[in-house]
């Protein structure tokens, strides 16, 4: 008589599910046979009970009940577990010398074309925050400048609020697309961001309070950069010295991401008052690179 028959029966119900499991794209029948498996030894390590799994199932809906154009629910989950960190993880591998990559988040939206040096606060942000200017050269990882980039910028304003969640604002305030010229060098004019909590209104706010986290990102900008020729980069500018960097909500700080936003005067910037500036290179994979 075995010791345990239930676990045989997993065990049976397991391989049953796995050999179910078919079609014609080999990568589908991975992806699907190791979720199967990692679930099925979560509720076997578990032991979940049926009122526990269906309050389980049940965040998962109001998760996608919460979704709408502007705000992605799912992502925000994922964000919050890790996970899309570990997804960039296994994804952008490359040279030593390359810029890190980082999560995209949640308030993507289409940016509108600014020309280079352009103001992108448009809101009331604009006389309330302290003016920074954002500069640096896209190159590939050897130093050669890339023209014809394009940099699709969009953060927060200094109250930690981006365009989608906050009426003041103008659509499009806060972002910009800008295209670099010969020499690779990009800037734009902007306010400081703001370290901001993620939305708690939601089932993911509900899971942040029941383990016990707090919900807060360090200050940054988002930066994404398309180039032919080159691998396409999603990353963040953290500003130097928030006090969220080592417990980011997102778990996507990379040292090599933070900048300093320092005083400055320099003239050719065109500001007319003091400022902060931040200097960040972009470093990009060219396509094909075995490194």
């Amino acid at each position: 008589m075995t010791a345990n028959p239930g676990s045989e029966r997993l065990d049976a119900l397991l391989a049953q599910v796995l050999d179910s499991v078919g079609g014609p794209d080999p990568r589908v029948r991975e992806l699907v046979g190791g979720l199967v498996t990692h679930l099925h030894a979560f509720v076997r390590e578990t032991r979940p009970t049926e009122a526990e799994w269906l309050r389980a199932v049940d965040f998962l809906v109001r998760v996608g009940h919460t979704c709408t154009d502007t705000r992605n629910e799912f992502i925000l989950l994922s964000d919050m577990l890790g996970v899309t960190s570990a997804v960039d993880e296994v994804n952008h591998t490359g040279p030593a010398t390359m810029t890190p990559s980082s999560v995209e988040g949640p308030f993507h939206s289409p940016a509108p074309v600014r020309p280079m040096g352009a103001w992108i606060a448009e809101g009331p942000e604009r006389e309330r925050g302290e003016p920074a200017v954002v500069h640096g050269r896209v190159t590939d990882c050897d130093g050669v400048p890339v023209a014809g980039a394009v940099l699709d910028v969009w953060q927060a304003n200094d109250t930690g609020l981006y365009d989608s969640q906050d009426a003041e604002q103008p659509d499009g305030n806060l972002r910009a697309l800008l295209t670099t010229g010969d020499d690779g060098a990009y800037w734009f004019r902007t306010v400081k961001p703001s370290s901001y909590p993620v939305p708690t209104d939601g089932p993911v706010g509900e899971l942040l309070r029941a383990v016990g986290r707090h919900p807060m990102r360090p200050a940054h900008v988002h930066i994404k950069v398309a180039a032919a020729g080159h691998r396409p980069l999603t990353t963040h500018i953290f500003v130097a010295g928030d006090p969220y960097l080592g417990s980011d909500a997102a778990f996507a700080v990379k040292d090599a991401l933070i900048a300093d936003f320092l005083p400055s005067d320099q003239a050719r910037f065109g500001m007319d008052g003091p400022f902060l500036a931040a200097e960040f290179d972009i470093r990009l994979v060219k396509e094909g690179d075995p490194r």
